[in-house]
Order: C-alpha cells, then structure tokens, then sequence
C-alpha cells in the first residue's frame, strides 16, 4: 500500500496527515499559523509532524504532498508572495521536505489539490471535465480537464474569483472593482448587510451568521442570501458558458449552508446559459469533508509521480 504524507498549508493553521492510496486518512495533526511565523520554525514543525502522523499510523511514506493558499510554482517548489507568511514567500517546501526525508515531494495550490480529489475520490469521480469551486473568505477554484489539471502560461493557476462580474461593484483585494470574490465571498455577504440602512448593528456578523439569521427568517438576511445566491449563479453561469464541464463541485464554509443557496443558484445559471447543454452539467457539493485538503495534497503527489495505471499521470 502507498501511503503518503499531506501537508496542508492555509491561512489560519498548517494541516498534516497520512493518506492511504484510497484516499483515507489515516493519522492527522494541526497547528495554527501566525503571519509573523519564521519559514525555518514552520519548516521544522512540519517535519516534526509528518514524523508523529507517520508513526502514529505506523507506516513509512512513499511520498510528500502539499497543498498551500497563496501563490505557488508547482514545478520549482517554491512559494510565490505570501501575504500571509510572508516570510515563507521565495521559500522551498518541497526541495527542504525531500532533503530531509529522502522521498519525492510535489506543490501545488490547495485549490487545485482539492479538485484532484474530488475529481478521483469524491462527488467529480469518473467526470472528465470538473470544476471545483470554493467560497468562503475568498473564492477560488481548480479544473480538471480530462483528468489533468488544468494550467495557464508558466503553469499558472486561473484566478477564477477575479473574474469581473459587475464593474460598478466594490473594490476587490486585486485592485479591480466587482470581481467575483468581492461580491459573493463570505465577507462580502457581511459587508453588504453592514451598509443597509435598516441593519441594527447590534452583533458581529459572519455570513454563517447571516445565513442562520436567514434561516430564522429575519428580512434583511434573507435579502443578503438572495443577493449572495445572484451572484454565485452568475459566476457558475460564466465559468459553465466557458468550459461547458460534465460536473461543478462546490466547497467552502459559505456552502455549509447550500440549502439556501442551490435552488436559486441554479434559477441563475438556466437563465444565463442558454446556448450550451447546461441540463447535462451536474452541480454538487465536496464530499470529502474537513479533511479534503489532506487528501488533495496526498493526490498531487499521485498525479505527478505514481506509476500505478489506476492513476492519471500528466
């Protein structure tokens, strides 16, 4: 059995585990991330953990995968800039990782790691043209085009939450106005329900927040989940008209509340795609749950170096 290690890097914690080649997780660990964390502190937390998650599933590692936020160049190794980490920015995990532990070691967008999975283990199995879609903090994406991954000029990873969905829209992160993030990503919801003049301001909004109060049928929350739906189904119907996949996966800490959402959502895309087989299109949500990121990351190291026929290879 192939067993390998999964490092999951986000903005908040750092992830680690042992993936079996079906994808299970068998031992898992996590520690939280500072901006302010040095890349050799990290580094040799990282190391110590792959150590412990190894031993605590009593297997030895084939391999090391990473998933990480941010800006990455999956063929060097190195991180891109890291608002995050900063420190971490120009760094090489995976050249360090394969030093230390003496197996192959690959990189890519967490993003992009997660639409792997999905698209070999979880709700993208057996589609051949998958897009995967995260909103929470931000929105961002992976696609997976006949089972590779797909990669822009320099293997860059398409930004797809900077789309431009209304120009007129708020300022985004990127310095354009009405990107797809600024309107739809969590805050986005919690921005727009803070400048109505009828809102009390009497808690400190989430859009999980708003998504209860919704819920509990409160006027303006459910204004915001309509206006949040609109949106959302304007992206998936751009992204849809342009790719014209077999299956849209759908993640995040925003589509924890998909109830809300789907029915509207898929209103939008039927009116905004109408010169394509949108009927034939399968929208969906993750399956594979808090630890899909881990498995992500375990998935990139397949993709890159198994040699087993059941794995696609690029």
């Amino acid at each position: 059995m192939t067993t390998i290690g999964a490092v999951d890097i986000g903005g908040t914690k750092i992830a680690v585990g042992i993936v079996d080649e079906n994808g299970s997780v068998l031992s898992r660990a996590e520690t939280p991330s500072t901006s302010a964390e040095s890349y050799g502190d990290g580094l040799e937390r990282i190391k110590s953990m792959l150590w412990d998650t190894a031993q605590a599933a009593g297997v030895t590692v084939a391999g090391i995968g990473i998933g990480s936020t941010g800006p990455v160049y999956p063929f060097t190794g190195r991180f891109g800039d890291l608002d995050f980490l900063p420190q971490w920015s120009g760094e090489s995990l995976v050249n360090d990782l394969a030093q230390h532990f003496h197996v192959p070691v690959a990189l890519e967008n967490d993003a992009d790691a997660a639409a792997l999975a999905e698209a070999t283990w979880g709700a993208g199995r057996s589609k051949s043209r998958l897009i995967y879609v995260t909103v929470g903090t931000g929105i961002g994406g992976g696609i997976v085009l006949d089972g590779h991954l797909y990669r822009g000029v320099d293997a860059a990873h398409p930004e797809i939450g900077h789309q431009i969905i209304d120009p007129s829209g708020p300022l985004c992160s990127c310095g354009f106005y009405g990107c797809w993030e600024s309107l739809a990503a969590g805050p986005a919801m919690v921005k727009w329900m803070e400048s109505q003049a009828e809102y009390a301001g009497k808690e400190a909004l989430t859009a999980k927040r708003i998504c209860e109060l919704a819920l509990g049928g409160d006027a303006l929350a459910v204004r915001a989940v309509e206006r949040e739906t609109f949106y959302l189904g304007l992206g998936l119907a751009n992204l849809v008209n342009l790719f014209t996949p077999d299956a849209i996966v759908l993640s995040g800490s925003v589509m924890k509340s998909a109830g809300l959402f789907l029915n509207g959502i898929r209103e939008v895309m039927r009116r905004g795609c109408r010169f394509v087989p949108l009927e034939k299109v399968e929208l969906s949500l993750a399956s594979l749950g808090e630890d899909a990121n881990l498995i992500g990351a375990a998935r990139v190291w397949h993709c890159r170096f198994a040699q087993d026929a059941n794995f696609v290879r690029r």
